[in-house]
């Protein structure tokens, strides 16, 4: 999926401005789950090469081609991409919701500092959209996907690839079937207020570039969270 998407603009075929196929046209044609269409995307997304606009779809973005050129620099990591979306699957399948939540919140609040540092004004603008559709949200399935996009929009704000690789992988055992169960059983209304109350805050702090109170925050969240989840709180 990623040579064929890589191919496509490399040759101008997918020019800029083009819109890809939608995420169940890559998954019907390529035989592949949409959480695996959807980490192939945020690689392309994380290199440059396109855009995502809510409701719109994904388009090719001016310089995708430059970016996606082998002289560019970034055809071995697309190729990774493509090789390495099964690994971070198998990954994920033997990763427990238990052992996500440890490695979580232990590693989530080191992104603080990288968040504080160089985030831009474009990845406080998709926190904000993350934190509306999550409060808007009408079923617990779409809550979770924006809670995990708001997270995704943290490692994005690091603008540090070993982070966005460490959530590719924590988003995709949030598809498995034991997490959703979990979130399910655990998530009551009341819950749903404090994180979205609690999220509201960490972004907060991080656009005040206030490294203590946002870092403190996020522990606070997945502390509870992990606590949730497993009966402790």
């Amino acid at each position: 999926m990623a040579r064929y998407v890589r191919a496509e603009i490399v040759s101008g075929r997918f020019p800029p401005g083009h819109r890809l196929p939608t995420e169940r046209e890559l998954s019907d044609r390529f035989g592949a789950s949409r959480g695996a269409v959807r980490r192939v995307l945020g690689h392309f997304k994380s290199l440059g090469a396109i855009t995502q606009v809510v409701g719109s779809g994904t388009f090719v973005s001016e310089r995708a081609a430059e970016l996606l050129s082998p002289s560019g620099g970034e055809s071995a990591d697309i190729g990774s991409a493509s090789a390495g979306s099964p690994s971070v699957g198998s990954m994920a399948r033997q990763v427990s919701p238990a052992q996500l939540m440890d490695a979580r919140v232990l590693i989530e609040p080191q992104m603080v500092t990288l968040i504080v540092r160089f985030a831009t004004a474009a990845d406080f603008a998709r926190m904000d959209e993350c934190l509306e559709r999550s409060e808007s949200a009408t079923s617990i399935e779409a809550f979770e996907h924006w809670d995990g996009a708001l997270h995704q929009a943290f490692a994005e704000a690091t603008h540090n690839s070993f982070f966005l690789r460490i959530l590719e992988l924590t988003n995709a055992v949030r598809e498995e079937g034991e997490w959703g169960r979990l979130k399910r059983i655990s998530l009551t209304p009341e819950r749903r207020k404090r994180y979205e109350a609690q999220h509201r805050a960490i972004v907060a702090a991080l656009r005040d570039r206030d490294e203590q109170t946002a870092r403190a925050l996020l522990e606070e969240h997945l502390g509870e969270v992990k606590a949730n989840l497993f009966g402790r709180g």
